[in-house]
């Protein structure tokens, strides 16, 4: 008898650990994530091909209406397929078809108080949000914290960019995204200021594979997040914004109405780089804000900030760049901080108009606000209020300016959120498109904000007007970015340079580490649907010919992305292509010259290409190529130079 119970009892709890689990796979059962609950508190690991990408992690938050952490008990599940297709003019491919499997799990804390965690599984992405009721009557919520965590094996080495003190840097307007990155770093190594890392994260585990981590879906109904530094286990969790953000002004939490849904948390795996590259989950996985009446033209623009600094920001240098971007034909005009005293509203409008007469449109530059930096540069103490705001968005209008460019955010909390959703909103009423400058990643926002067009959130090119040692990393940081910064969402770097040097009379100030060829390719790599390219007046004479023939001709969005070789910080090489042209471009950021041997699938046998390359002496040249066997293409890149293919 006391036998027969015992292996009653032994059933049972066998019984009882099999309701407390769940598991999803993608559609080609690869990739399978593993839900569970022990002893009251809540995990997720995740597998690939049979191999641990994460090890079980914690799930779950700690909120105001009740700890949603441990104490939980698992009371049900429901699952479904996925099969959505849409089309998108701004991110690394036109038209995607996204077929994942979802699984929803219900759990209850110790009050008896209901969340369901919601995980999207498709062959080489995990996206996963906590959903909410309403509870009785309580209709909204305040998430003080989360326990969301991310636990790698210990051999995971790690490819991340630090989180920065908050209120340092340029009068005060940090963390914006800017800090280096460390490659292949041990997986507990600390970060550089103590406050963990920014997304997205690059993790190497080993010889198994890569996972990416980062967010999307964030708007005004939450703050946006980061990684904390890792446990001595490999751990690491969700963090929230520092307090002293944005000077101390707003929380440092979360809060939302009921019922109410968390941003996705996004886990890209794969055995090689190429999902990570190719990813789409950024954009999968949300859905638009709104829609617009206003039909939105991308293209390409000079600046004459990059270059040639604030002396430049007056009436004269911006008609000479206004007449250099009409000579290259590009579309538009940047005019950066300062104008509001420099050339004055009554002026641009005149200005404007000039514009218009050489058939290029403007971008203006605005300061985000006024009350949580320091910033002096105009104009300030427009974008921050709704009033300001729209008075001056309708005067952009009526003059014809195209876009704006608001810089200096300085801080992730949710009050910063709801500022940028409400730059975007107002600024589509006025017909402008959107750029973010000194700011946050793009989470999604390709998708979700009809007239957003590029965010920098990325030590970008100034820094290498900047500072010498930026010129002497450019290589390495331009090696990374495709894959991590600009794998999850539009990247307004500002670069292309073709000056030598960082002057106005292109003989004094950093010097150009890179070549020409350097230059050209990474207007392929990195991806933006407004390149706003660091070319100067000058360059015009004193540049190669086959170098402004290219920025002519290049585009500046995609209908596919390719990843074909590389590796995070010393080469890469991928392919884009626009209607049925395909641009294959590479850079080597190694010290010697880098051969290799490219398998080109949008080739076929015979096929002529225009080849792009640098000489042994680093000058830029053209010829023609014919493509013998598209599997094996041999090509060599020069120690901080680059290639193109066009086909």
């Amino acid at each position: 008898m006391k036998k027969q119970a015992f292996l009653f009892l032994l059933a049972l709890g066998a019984s009882s650990a099999w309701a407390q689990q769940a598991t999803v796979s993608g559609p080609d059962n690869q990739l399978k994530v593993d839900v569970s609950v022990d002893g009251g508190t809540p995990f997720y690991s995740i597998t690939y091909k049979g191999k641990t990408m994460l090890e079980k992690s914690p799930l779950g938050f700690v909120s105001n209406v009740g700890d949603f952490s441990r104490g939980m008990t698992y009371t049900g599940q429901k699952t479904r397929s996925i099969e959505e297709s849409y089309t998108l003019d701004r991110i690394k491919r036109s038209n995607v078809d996204y077929q994942a499997n979802e699984l929803t799990v219900t759990l209850q804390n110790a009050d008896k108080n209901p969340i369901d965690i919601t995980f999207r599984v498709s062959n080489n992405d995990v996206a996963f949000r906590y959903e909410m009721p309403r509870y009785g009557e309580t209709g909204s919520i305040v998430i003080e914290s989360e326990t969301t965590g991310f636990d790698f094996p210990s051999y995971t080495t790690t490819f991340l960019c630090p989180q920065s003190d908050p209120m340092i840097g340029w009068k005060r307007t940090k963390p914006s995204y800017e800090e280096e990155y460390t490659p292949d770093a041990p997986l507990t190594q600390r970060s550089q200021y103590g406050h963990g890392f920014t997304f997205p994260g690059l993790f190497r585990i080993g010889n198994d594979g890569w996972v990416l981590v980062s967010e999307t879906g964030v708007d005004s109904k939450y703050c946006a997040s980061h990684l904390s530094d890792a446990d001595t286990e490999g751990r690491f969790t969700i963090a929230f914004p520092m307090p002293e953000e944005n000077n101390g002004n707003g929380s440092a939490t979360a809060g939302l109405a009921l019922p109410g849904t968390t941003p996705w948390r996004t886990i890209t795996v794969g055995d090689n780089l190429k999902p990570i590259v190719e990813t789409t989950v950024p954009w999968d996985v949300v859905e638009p804000r709104f829609t617009s009446e206003h039909t939105y033209k991308y293209g390409k623009g000079t600046w004459s900030w990059i270059v040639w600094q604030d002396a430049s920001i007056n009436y004269e240098d911006q008609v000479r760049f206004i007449d250099l971007a009409s000579a290259m034909g590009f579309q538009y005009v940047l005019i950066d901080n300062w104008w509001d005293t420099n050339i004055g509203h009554e002026r641009m409008e005149k200005l404007v108009e000039y514009a218009h007469s050489k058939k290029v449109d403007v971008f203006l530059w605005y300061s985000s606000s006024g009350y949580w930096n320091d910033i002096v540069q105009g104009p300030t103490n427009r974008m921050d209020n709704p009033i300001p705001r729209k008075q001056e968005m309708k005067w952009m209008k009526k003059i014809g300016v195209k876009g704006i460019k608001v810089d200096f955010f300085g801080g992730d909390k949710q009050e910063t959120m709801r500022l940028y959703e409400a730059i975007l909103s107002d600024a589509d009423d006025y017909g402008l498109m959107v750029i973010f400058h000194g700011c946050t990643l793009p989470r999604g926002w390709e998708r979700m904000y009809p007239n957003y067009v590029g965010s920098e959130a990325v030590l970008a090119s100034e820094n290498l007007v900047f500072q010498q040692h930026f010129d002497d990393m450019e290589a390495f940081n331009a090696c990374l970015h495709p894959f991590i910064r600009n794998t999850v969402g539009c990247m307004e770097f500002g670069g292309t340079f073709l000056n030598k040097r960082y002057n106005r009379t292109n003989d004094g100030g950093s010097i150009r580490k890179t070549t020409d060829i350097f230059q050209l390719a990474t207007a392929v790599l990195f991806q933006n649907p407004i390149q706003n390219f660091a070319i100067t007046p000058n360059n015009l004479t004193d540049a190669p010919q086959l170098a402004l023939d290219f920025l002519k001709e290049v585009p500046t969005t995609w209908n596919e992305t390719v990843f074909l070789d590389g590796y995070p910080g010393k080469y890469v090489v991928l392919a884009r292509r626009c209607g049925d042209r395909w641009y294959i471009a590479g850079i080597n950021a190694r010290k010697e010259p880098l051969k290799l041997e490219l398998n080109l699938p949008m080739c076929q046998k015979g096929d002529k290409v225009s080849y792009y390359s640098d000489t042994k002496d680093r000058a830029p040249q053209l010829k023609d190529m014919e493509i013998k066997k598209p599997e094996k293409v041999k090509v060599e890149i020069q120690p901080e130079g680059g290639i193109i293919l066009v086909k």
